[in-house]
């Protein structure tokens, strides 16, 4: 029995040696930004929705400065910024850096560019439990245990562009409101989640995983001749030698100026003098 006894104890000092020789610890740092990835991607998505939707084609062909002093102080103003210069671009308009250099002025301005978000939650929400001196081993709250729960966050843009011709101030065009969102709904059943969806995410997905859903994510695109800002295009060589159209307007608010008695005509397209349009899809390149 005593020998027994001594197998047993130095088999088991051989496992525990064992262990504490295998075994072992490991730390990874890790660190997050001030503002989470997605309030930026709701911020950016929905700028991008918001200054796609507004049509420059009028001004396509003309050269434009873009006074963008307004757009300073709004969040994410680089962004916004860029956005609406490479929508100009796409649409046919020749960017100049210097106002002296261009025929009309753009100038833009931001309503509303943030985020918010709701809760909805079915179940037991966190409690913090009262201390009392007799009582003093309860836990100092109770977790929140939740059956269904839903969190619904939005981005919201809203801008705005107006044109006038830089030597004389004469109103040229402006656009109307533009106001679009984004949005990212998380869901927790039963404890599992969060489940995302929205606009900012491809389909459903948990644990940056994609569910598959059947019918879902299987249109096909259509064929618009549209030059998004999210997609590749290829534009035509701008010709350098002065062109006359073939019915010039010299002046737009004068052309549009309706004689006494009469009704304004339509808002025409400004004629294209220098840049053409934009060729897409881009036609594939050749070795």
């Amino acid at each position: 029995m005593i020998q027994y006894q001594s197998y047993t104890s130095q088999a088991l000092w051989v496992i525990a040696i064992g262990i504490a020789l295998i075994s072992g610890c490991g730390t990874t740092r890790t660190s997050n930004t001030a503002r989470t990835a997605t309030e930026q991607l709701l911020i950016s998505d929905a700028i991008d929705r918001a200054v796609q939707s507004i049509n420059f084609s009028k001004l396509a062909g003309r050269s434009v400065y873009f006074d963008e002093r307004h757009l300073y102080e709004v969040v994410d103003d680089g962004y916004l910024i860029s956005s609406f210069r490479q929508h100009l671009l796409a649409s046919g308009c020749i960017l100049k850096d210097a106002r002296e250099q261009a025929t009309y002025v753009i100038e833009p301005r931001a309503g509303a560019i943030g985020t918010d978000n709701d809760e909805l939650l079915f179940g037991i929400p966190a409690t913090n439990v009262p201390q009392l001196t007799l009582l003093s081993g309860l836990p100092s709250a109770i977790p929140e245990v939740p059956v269904i729960k839903r969190r619904h966050q939005r981005g919201v843009a809203k801008v705005a562009v107006f044109a006038y011709r830089r030597d004389t101030g004469e109103p040229v065009w402006q656009s109307g409101i533009a106001t679009n969102e984004s949005s990212s709904d998380d869901t927790w059943f039963l404890g599992a989640g969060p489940f995302k969806r929205g606009t900012i995410h491809d389909g459903v997905s948990y644990a940056d995983r994609k569910i598959f859903q059947p019918g879902i994510g299987s249109e096909k695109p259509t064929n618009k001749q549209v030059v998004s800002i999210g997609q590749e295009a290829v534009f035509a060589r701008q010709s350098t030698a002065p062109t006359t159209p073939t019915n010039p307007i010299p002046y737009l608010a004068t052309a549009l100026r309706p004689p006494a008695g009469s009704s304004p005509p339509p808002v025409a397209a400004l004629p294209i003098d220098a840049a053409g349009p934009a060729i897409f899809p881009p036609p594939a390149e050749t070795k």
